[in-house]
């Protein structure tokens, strides 16, 4: 029997697992997405062949609720709905920030809550999900959620705890990839290509990187050692780059998100 799942919040990622669901789920699930803004509701309805209800109505017969909106919006989102959540369902909560308990507390009891954090590397089916179920969850609804999620990447269960962390490293990590991208790109430019040879060195540059580091099975350590010959370029780069401490910057940078995300938690 197929799957129904509501969708509370269509933006990027909201579409992002529309489509994936639709894509790799069997049998193909009947998807109901929640949206405030009519147009994209509209939108969304018509290039995947979805229902577009208000909340009430998709929450009362669904197996699945995903929560997608903004973190700030949880606690108003849930207390305006979270009654509707039918007893035994799973809710995946992918707001950064937002523990199991808080939505415990807005719907049912029995209800089965999974908290996950996705990045934006989903919309190529390459995104990496940690995934932390609240202690009442059941080990068949935490394997649902995994397995919906698989769909758009790969899923690493952590405890819940460590979710600020996951926020930190992966959940913020495509932006910090991009942030070097637009470094690199200013660099090559400046040193005289033009801006879409530029652009198309560092896009593959980046892309092989990572998928040397992916399927060689060397460290990211050993890796950058095979490339930094000493006394030559690469080495003058890291040397560089360690006297401005750039290694230290970005951990840091990642304490600061992680940080954030307990913000936005109340932790």
């Amino acid at each position: 029997m197929a799957l129904r799942i509501a969708i509370l919040g269509a933006g990027v990622m909201g579409e992002t697992l529309i489509s994936g669901f639709l894509r790799y789920v069997r049998p193909e699930p009947d998807i109901c997405v929640v949206e405030k803004r009519s147009e994209r509701a509209e939108e969304l309805a018509g290039r995947y062949d979805i229902t577009v209800s208000e909340a009430p109505e998709a929450l009362r017969g669904a197996d699945v609720v995903v929560l997608v909106v903004k973190p700030q919006d949880m606690g108003a989102l849930l207390d305006e709905v979270g009654l509707f959540v039918v007893t035994g369902s799973l809710v995946i909560s992918i707001a950064a920030g937002i523990t199991t308990a808080f939505i415990q507390q807005r719907v049912p009891l029995g209800v089965n809550v999974v908290r996950a954090m996705p990045n934006t590397p989903a919309r190529v089916d390459r995104s990496v999900t940690g995934v932390s179920p609240a202690e009442s969850c059941t080990r068949e609804a935490l394997a649902l959620a995994v397995s919906l999620l698989e769909s758009v990447g790969s899923v690493i269960e952590v405890p819940e705890s460590l979710q600020d962390a996951v926020t930190a490293v992966s959940g913020s990590g495509p932006a910090y990839v991009f942030y070097l991208a637009e470094a690199m790109i200013e660099a090559a430019v400046g040193l005289g290509l033009d801006e879409t040879t530029a652009q198309r060195m560092v896009h593959h540059t980046i892309l092989g990187a990572a998928t040397l580091l992916e399927s060689s099975g060397e460290t990211a350590q050993t890796l950058r050692r095979n490339v930094t010959s000493p006394n030559g370029t690469t080495a003058a780069a890291i040397a560089t780059m360690d006297e401005l401490e750039v290694r230290s910057s970005i951990v840091s940078a990642i304490g600061a998100a992680r940080d954030r995300s307990r913000e936005l938690s109340g932790g």
